[in-house]
C-alpha cells in the first residue's frame, strides 16, 4: 500500500489535515480500532473563536498572549485566531451541529482568561466527541482518504536525506508506508504522569519518531495540569475523568476544607483565572492534606444538566451527586505546550515531515495554553499543513510500494511495573511544582527501568506495549531534562527553587536527539543536544 501522503493520527488534527488534502491519496493510520481517537473524543470545553458581536481575531490574540507568559509568537497566534474564526465558520457552514442560542445564532460562553464569551460547544460539553464523529463520517465517506486502524506506526523512514515513509505494525505484521510528505498528527503524552486526563493511547509516538529522526523539538518542558480532573484515581494510572472549565465560566466555584472560595484571594479573575495559576492553587493545597472540592450546582442552575451532559456521567459513575454536594477535584497533566518545532506552514525541521496538533510546536501556546484554543490548534494548522502540502506536490504521484524499505526492528521490553513506578514519579517530582532534586531523582528512575529483549514472534499486544513504554520513557526524559535547564517559573513550568521569571529565559529552548545504539529504551540511551 502507498499513497502521496501519510497522516498519523485520527483526532482533530489528523482528521482535518486528510480531508483537506483532497483530492491527494492519503494513508491515515491510527493505532486504535476507532477511527475518532486521541483526546479529541474527550474534549469537553468546545472551540474558541472570535465569531460574536464584540469580539474580534485581534481581542482573542490578546487573550492569548496574556495567557502564555511571555512565550508565545505573535505572528504565528495571529494566524491562529485569524484563521480559526474562518475555520470554525466553514466547519458551521458545512453542517457540524454547533449549539445555538434562541435567535439561532452560535451559542457562545467564558472560560478561564478570555475576556468575552467566545467558546463554541456542541451538545453541550460532548464538544470534542461531536467534532471527532463528524469528521470520521466524513473521512470513511471521502474517497481519497484509506484508513488503517489498529495499527501502530513505530519510526520514520529516511532516504536522499529526507523523510519518505513510515514504518508500521498492523494486523498483517511489520510494513513500510512509502510516501512523499508524512504528517504527524498523533497528539500529546499526558500518560507520561499517572495522573492525566489523557486517554491511554496518548504515549507521545509521534514525537518519538520524530525526536529518532532527529527533528527539533521544543518547549517539552511545558505541560498544562488541568485544575479540575474529578478525584477519583483507583491508583492504576487510568485517565482521571476531566470537569470542564466551562463549569466554572458557568459559575461552578472552587472550594478549600473549610468550604471556602479561595481563588479570589489567589488571582483578580478568581475561579476563571489562568489554568496554571488555578492548578497550582489547588495542588498546594491538596499538597497540605486538604481535600478540594468544586461546587457545580451554580453551572447547573445556569445551564441545566443538557449543558453539562458528559460531566453528569462521569460523577455519577463515580457514584456522587453533584447536585448533592461539591465533588473533589485534583490537577492532572492534560496538555502539552511544546512538541515538534514546526513554522507556519506546518514545516518541521526535517524534509518531508509536517506536523499539526498537540504533538507540534506551533508557537501558539507559549508557557501556558488558553482554554479551549487546542481544537482550534488543530482545526487550523491541518489546513496549513495540507495547504502546503498540496502546493510542494502540485504533481501528484503515487510512489511505488517497492521503493522503500526498513529492517524489522530489534526490540527491547521496559518493565511494566517500573515504568508505572516513572509515571508516578513524573506526577510527583515533574508535576506542578518542581525543583533540581525531584527532577534529578525522576531522570535517575527513569535511566534505572530495567529492560529485557523481546521475542522475535511477539504478539501485536507486546509489540504496542514495547514501543509505547519506549516512548513514554524516552519523552519522560526529555521532559527532566528541559525543566532542569529551565532555571525559573513560568507559566506551566514551575520550580520551586527558582520560582521568579528571569527574562533572559523568554524564549525557546530547543532539543533534538542524537541515538546512542539501536534502540533508545530510556534516557541513559540520550544526549540532548541543546541549541
Amino acid at each position: 500500500m502507498s499513497a502521496p501522503v501519510v497522516v498519523i493520527g485520527s483526532g482533530v488534527a489528523g482528521l482535518s489535515a486528510a480531508l483537506a488534502l483532497a483530492p491527494l491519496p492519503v494513508v491515515l493510520v491510527t493505532k486504535t480500532g476507532a477511527l475518532a481517537s486521541g483526546s479529541t473524543p474527550w474534549a469537553q470545553g468546545g472551540i474558541a473563536a472570535a465569531l460574536g458581536a464584540g469580539d474580534s481575531p485581534e481581542m482573542h490574540l490578546a487573550d492569548t498572549i496574556a495567557a502564555g507568559a511571555g512565550l508565545t509568537d505573535p505572528v504565528v497566534t495571529s494566524l491562529l485566531t485569524r484563521q480559526g474564526a474562518v475555520a470554525v465558520r466553514d466547519l458551521i457552514d458545512r453542517g457540524l451541529p454547533f449549539d445555538r442560542d434562541g435567535t439561532g445564532a452560535p451559542l457562545l460562553g467564558r472560560e478561564a482568561a478570555h475576556s468575552v464569551d467566545r467558546i463554541i460547544h456542541a451538545q453541550g460539553d460532548r464538544t470534542g466527541r461531536v467534532v471527532a464523529d463528524w469528521l470520521a463520517a466524513a473521512a470513511q465517506q471521502a474517497d481519497h482518504i484509506t484508513v488503517l486502524t489498529d495499527t501502530l506506526a513505530t519510526d520514520l523512514v529516511e532516504a536522499d536525506g529526507r523523510i519518505a515513509g513510515v514504518q508500521i505494525h498492523g494486523p498483517e505484521g511489520w510494513q513500510v508506508l512509502p510516501a512523499r510528505a508524512v504528517v504527524l498528527a498523533s497528539g500529546g503524552w499526558g500518560m507520561v504522569w499517572r495522573d492525566t486526563t489523557n486517554p491511554a493511547e496518548n504515549t507521545g509516538d509521534g514525537l518519538v519518531m520524530a525526536a529518532r529522526a532527529g527533528a527539533m523539538l521544543a518547549d517539552l518542558e511545558f505541560m498544562q495540569f488541568h485544575p479540575t480532573a474529578l478525584a477519583v484515581s483507583d491508583g492504576s494510572g487510568a485517565r482521571l475523568p476531566l470537569l470542564t472549565e466551562a463549569l466554572r465560566g458557568a459559575g461552578a466555584v472552587l472550594l478549600d476544607a473549610a468550604g471556602t472560595a479561595f481563588m479570589a484571594a489567589e488571582h483578580p479573575l478568581a475561579d476563571l483565572a489562568p489554568r496554571d495559576v488555578v492548578a497550582r492553587a489547588v495542588g498546594q493545597r491538596i499538597a497540605a492534606g486538604e481535600v478540594v472540592r468544586l461546587d457545580l450546582r451554580p453551572a447547573l442552575k445556569a445551564k441545566g444538566v443538557a449543558g453539562f451532559p458528559q460531566v453528569m456521567e462521569v460523577c455519577t459513575a463515580a457514584g456522587l451527586d453533584p447536585w448533592a454536594e461539591p465533588v473533589p477535584i485534583t490537577p492532572a497533566a492534560h496538555y502539552a505546550m511544546g512538541g515538534v518545532v514546526t513554522d507556519p506552514r506546518g514545516r518541521t525541521s526535517r524534509s518531508g515531515l509536517w506536523a499539526c496538533g498537540e504533538v507540534a510546536c506551533t508557537g501558539v501556546h507559549g508557557a501556558n495554553r488558553l482554554a479551549s484554543n487546542s481544537l482550534l490548534e488543530g482545526l487550523v494548522f491541518a489546513r496549513q499543513v495540507a495547504a502546503d502540502i498540496r502546493t510542494t506536490l502540485s504533481r501528484p504521484q503515487v510512489v511505488s510500494d517497492t521503493s522503500l524499505s526498513a529492517p524489522v526492528p530489534v526490540l527491547v521490553s521496559p518493565d511494566t511495573a517500573a515504568v508505572q513506578t516513572v509515571r508516578a514519579a513524573m506526577s510527583q517530582q515533574a508535576g506542578l511544582v518542581r525543583d533540581a532534586a525531584g527532577l534529578t531523582a525522576a531522570a535517575a528512575a527513569i535511566a534505572a527501568v530495567p529492560v529485557r529483549p523481546l521475542a522475535a514472534d511477539a504478539s501485536s499486544g507486546a509489540i504496542r506495549q514495547a514501543v509505547e513504554s519506549r516512548n513514554l520513557l524516552t519523552i519522560a526524559g526529555l521532559i527532566t531534562e528541559a525543566a532542569l535547564r529551565r532555571r525559573e517559573s513560568r507559566g506551566a513550568h514551575w520550580r520551586r527553587d527558582y520560582p521568579e521569571a528571569n527574562p533572559a529565559l523568554a524564549r525557546r529552548l530547543t532539543q533534538r536527539l542524537e541515538e546512542d545504539g539501536q534502540s533508545i529504551t530510556a534516557a541513559a540511551a540520550l544526549s540532548v543536544v541543546a541549541t
